[in-house]
């Protein structure tokens, strides 16, 4: 829901088109980490804007064989007024990714509020300039998603329905043996 709402917040304050979505394939910063399919992470990207007009997801990244980068991605678009959303956490991390100064030289980056992450930290890290949008600081997150799921808790309303059924129909996150409970 998280997403959803910083791709709402950008599209009404910034007058979007369009908000695409783009699930990660082989995300290189998530190497340590075991991470769901990037089918499973596709599926559910295309059920969460299925009934939103201006939202649309994007497979791109999922296809890609090997490592996912945001500077790649970014050029295969070849757009000139790209809108880069993120949480202020992510955002807050790009130094850390592949050519940084190319991502912010192929996008505008527009950046949602989140726990934990302050504007400042974010001014730091990309003196260049950004969009700071509007909104609360929603305290949502993949990772908290996943803890509840393998605690065998509810992830009602924190996902979107179709979302959840997805969850439940294919047993992602829960616990040995145990079905989610949504």
């Amino acid at each position: 829901m998280a997403h959803l709402f910083a791709g709402e917040v950008a599209y009404r304050d910034l007058d979007l088109d369009i908000v695409t979505f783009l699930p990660a394939g082989t995300p290189w910063q998530k190497a340590d980490r075991s991470i769901s399919t990037a089918g499973h992470r596709w599926e559910m990207t295309r059920l969460a804007v299925d009934d939103v007009s201006y939202f649309e997801a994007d497979d791109r990244e999922v296809l890609r064989e090997g490592w996912t980068y945001t500077v790649d991605t970014l050029a295969e678009f070849g757009d000139d007024d790209l809108v880069l959303i993120l949480g202020a956490d992510a955002a807050a991390r790009i130094p850390t990714w592949r050519r940084p100064n190319e991502v912010l030289k192929l996008a505008t980056v527009a950046v949602v509020p989140r726990p934990d992450t302050t504007e400042s930290a974010v001014v730091e890290a990309l003196p260049g300039g950004f969009h700071w949008l509007g909104g609360p600081e929603l305290d949502i997150s993949g990772t908290m998603l996943r803890s509840r799921l393998a605690e065998g808790r509810s992830v009602r309303f924190l996902v979107p329905d179709a979302v959840a059924a997805y969850i439940g129909e294919h047993g992602l996150y829960a616990p040995e043996g145990d079905p989610p409970s949504l």
